[in-house]
């Protein structure tokens, strides 16, 4: 009999500390999942901040001027449910615009464009990178709420589930490979 009980009270407590280690697991990974999608936030950001910057500055002829100040402006004040759809328009904006080298060259030659240029051939590239860290998260998080266990004792709680971040974050081909950046 106290053999019986020993044996339950041992599988009660490898159930618990299971049960206790897949929560915390989860817990981890929605945290992860809100570093990565502020990291996004401030990528998407610094991107539409100095496609704006550009914009403004000059260096570009008065179409493209507009076309990516709209986009870079639309990309900033979208909400939430339309954030994505925005900043797919300014990734199609910015390889519109800078398509061809010729065009990152003439932004080179003013004063500042150099600079200019490289910034944003660097906002440009972390992007995607930031997306896919979010993505990646989000998928693991989602992996580990599908399980039944998870799902019949609700060991996600109250947290919403995680939605991946989908745009069109394709660099424009003169900004992609610059070397040396």
């Amino acid at each position: 009999m106290i053999e019986i009980l020993i044996w339950t009270v041992v599988a009660l407590f490898a159930i618990g500390l299971y049960l206790s280690w897949t929560a915390g697991r989860l817990d981890r990974l929605h945290a992860r999942i809100d570093a990565a999608r502020a990291a996004l936030d401030a990528q998407l950001l610094r991107r539409a901040s100095v496609t704006q910057e550009l914009a403004t500055s000059g260096v570009l002829d008065p179409a493209a001027s507009i076309v990516l100040y709209e986009a870079a402006h639309a990309a900033r004040q979208a909400e939430e449910e339309q954030r994505e759809v925005a900043e797919s328009e300014l990734s199609t904006a910015l390889r519109a615009v800078f398509g061809e080298r010729a065009q990152v060259e003439a932004v080179k030659e003013y004063p500042g464009g150099e600079e200019a240029a490289k910034e944003l051939a660097a906002a440009v590239r972390r992007v995607p990178m930031a997306r896919r860290f979010h993505n990646d998260a989000v998928r693991a998080a989602r992996a580990l709420r599908r399980h039944r266990t998870v799902r019949l004792l609700r060991l996600a709680g109250h947290a919403p589930f995680p939605l991946a971040f989908e745009m069109d974050d394709a660099p424009p081909v003169a900004l992609a490979d610059r070397p040396g950046t």
